[in-house]
């Protein structure tokens, strides 16, 4: 049995138009350009934009002629300079580099440790960062390993390279002790560890999930802040943290934000645990169907919303780096939110035998018997040859937006990204749907709620939150995505 509809031709005068992409945000009409640009319009507006109404004389003719959305008068050198200035990454090489000393066959050898960084810094990114992890979540087991990578990468850039050079630290803290802390805070390594909530939060996920107590943690955070205070640095950058969001963590938004406030912690990052890291057990006392974890980030999200709107020094990182991307004309640098994604182009992943991946995620895949994603080994391929590889070249091809169905004509795009692997690791392909990917529905309710801020309607006070969002410093590079715990 066949139904026809019919539907209204849209009355629009396309060749006057520039290019824009629109949906409706807070009962307006929100347009999106490549170059960044957004403007709203009334229904009325849109009408006359869409007929090519909107010429000389129009009261929002100069705004629309200015942001590229009519072609009258389109400065085009100047939309193209916007476009080129907010895809400068794309040009600039790798910049993250994710270091795993250790996995299931043992801890990484000294000669694949030199060869990592040397590879890592052929890149032409005139910044880099070292982050460094391990497959059983505390590289601080090997600290010798660490501590020799450290000084290496530091006198090898230093005598080579001249970039500037960051290194982070991803920790459970199970290993910490006194000399390590005073030299993550000497050698200038910022410390990124998980911190769930509150003690009785922390501990009931910590109980399956291992990792240290609470009280661990938040007396090791203490003292770092200390030992970076006395030694004249910032005492809120030396550590920074991620909240891993489980069952018990279910209306316990508020308590979160709460606990990272109390613990001088400038980021509130939650995250999902991942089902294809965690046995069945583990996940039936723990795991969040995808609604329940998005109405639980929601919720955090308004909470560090409500505090900043009342003076207090808190965000949320995700929300921080959209609002850096609504309100900047550069791209922060957070690779999965990026079109083409960084997989391969902005950041590589080391196994602790020397291979290479685009990213952590493909990393994870080979240690679970799916070796799909590697693009060689330290010591047998170049710079060059990683980011020309043919894997790298089709996740390219894969996270462009412009070409993705539903990401594409998506008002959201200037300002979203999607990690393939990840796409593949959760629906079996590349492209997967985007009605079924989690990221998608995630970003997309992040930069909703803050337009909905930016809306005039919405009054000074709630623009000035998003602008003090994007005011931010950028935060740690790339997701940290160890599905591990």
């Amino acid at each position: 049995m066949s139904r026809s509809v019919t539907l209204p031709l849209a009355d629009a005068a396309a060749d006057g138009l520039g290019f824009f992409r629109w949906g409706s945000v807070a009962g307006k009409a929100l347009l999106t350009t490549d170059g960044g640009d957004w403007a709203w319009l009334d229904p009325a507006e849109l009408a006359d934009l869409l007929a090519g109404r909107v010429v000389a004389g129009h009261p929002r003719f100069a705004e629309c002629q200015q942001k590229g959305l009519v072609r009258e008068g389109l400065d085009v050198d100047a939309l193209v300079a916007r476009v080129a200035q907010r895809n400068r990454h794309l040009q600039r090489g790798p910049h993250l580099h994710v270091v795993t000393l250790s996995g299931p066959d043992g801890a990484m050898s000294e000669t694949t440790a030199e060869r990592v960084a040397e590879l890592a810094l052929q890149s032409t990114s005139p910044a880099l960062v070292f982050e460094l992890q391990a497959d059983d979540g505390e590289p601080l087991r090997h600290f010798e390993l660490l501590r020799r990578f450290v000084a290496q990468a530091q006198r090898r850039n230093q005598r080579t390279a001249g970039k500037a050079l960051s290194l982070r630290l991803l920790s459970n803290l199970t290993a910490m002790t006194a000399e390590i802390a005073e030299w993550l805070v000497a050698s200038g390594v910022q410390l990124i560890t998980t911190l769930d909530g509150p003690a009785a939060l922390h501990d009931a996920n910590r109980a399956q999930l291992g990792g240290s107590a609470h009280a661990e943690v938040v007396g090791w955070v203490a003292d770092l802040q200390r030992r970076a205070a006395a030694a004249g640095r910032d005492a809120r950058g030396v550590v920074d943290a991620l909240a891993r969001m489980t069952r018990h963590s279910r209306g316990a938004a508020a308590a979160i934000v709460a606990e990272y406030v109390a613990r001088g912690l400038p980021t509130v990052d939650p995250r999902p645990l991942s089902r294809a890291r965690l046995d069945d057990a583990t996940w039936a006392a723990l795991g969040l169907a995808d609604d329940e974890y998005l109405a639980l980030v929601r919720e955090l999200r308004e909470e560090v919303l409500a505090r900043r709107r009342a003076g207090v020094a808190i965000a949320d990182r995700l929300t921080t780096v959209v609002a850096q991307k609504i309100l900047g004309h550069e791209d922060p640098g957070v690779v999965d939110l990026q079109s083409p994604c960084g997989a391969g182009t902005g950041q590589l992943v080391y196994g602790a035998d020397g291979q290479v991946f685009p990213c952590d995620e493909a990393r994870g895949l080979d240690a679970d018997g799916a070796p799909l994603f590697g693009l060689g080994a330290v010591g047998a391929v170049t710079l060059a040859d990683v980011v020309r590889h043919p894997t790298t070249r089709a996740l390219a091809a894969a996270s462009l937006l412009d070409t993705l169905p539903q990401c594409a004509e998506c008002w959201n795009k200037p300002y979203c990204g999607v990690n393939p692997v990840r796409t593949f690791r959760a629906q079996g392909d590349l492209i997967g749907q985007r009605p079924h990917c989690v990221e998608c529905r995630e970003h997309l309710a992040v930069s909703t709620r803050l337009f909905e801020l930016l809306d005039p309607a919405a009054g000074p006070e709630a623009a000035a939150v998003v602008t003090s969002l994007a005011a931010e410093p950028a935060p740690f590079d790339g997701r940290l995505a160890k599905d591990a715990p």
